[in-house]
């Protein structure tokens, strides 16, 4: 697996660190609030994960699995909802974490969906952002590294279900993935 990876573009130091500050920004904003954390199956799981542990207000958690890719590495701009949540957000504070937007396609179509449900407020997380991939704007209010357009695995990032468990971003060798 480590094999596959061309080079570590975040350590587990550097996501550790951005993570805390993250954290500390999310706590001073919803101080006094309850968050209702949306986290977007399956990539954000272990940023969301480490992202709750770092906020110091009470959090809820939910999570919804939308699918835009199919089997490619590219955004298809075709949304489904796999799972919908579990939760009512109406009238709550939500935060959507994401671990990499891209395109925009796939949040564009999740955040006007959510926004419908009546939050009292919504607010997007990301781990990662790729600004030079954007068709459709995002705003985005955590972001916690830009990066260059490559195909990056691990913490959560996968490439067909693989390099998930990696500790580190790394770059996947593109004879991985264009075969």
């Amino acid at each position: 697996m480590l094999n596959d990876v061309e080079s570590v573009l975040l350590s587990a130091e550097e996501l550790a660190k951005r993570i805390e500050e993250i954290g500390a920004e999310i706590t001073e904003d919803y101080a006094g609030k309850e968050i209702l954390m949306i986290g977007v199956l399956r990539g954000a799981v272990l940023f969301m994960a480490d992202l709750a542990r770092a906020i110091k207000v009470p959090v809820a958690i939910d999570f919804m699995a939308v699918s835009s890719y199919g089997s490619g590495t590219s955004s298809s701009g075709v949304v489904r909802i796999l799972k919908d949540l579990d939760e009512d957000v109406a009238g709550k504070h939500v935060l959507v974490v994401e671990d990499i937007i891209d395109s925009g396609l796939t949040l564009n179509y999740l955040l006007d969906n959510l926004k419908s449900r009546k939050p009292a407020s919504i607010k997007l997380c990301t781990l990662l952002n790729k600004p030079e991939r954007r068709k459709v704007q995002v705003n985005i209010d955590y972001n916690g590294f830009d990066v260059p357009d490559y195909f990056v695995v691990g913490y959560g990032l996968d490439y067909a279900e693989k390099y998930r468990n990696l500790p580190f971003i790394g770059i996947l060798k593109p004879q991985v993935y264009q075969g």
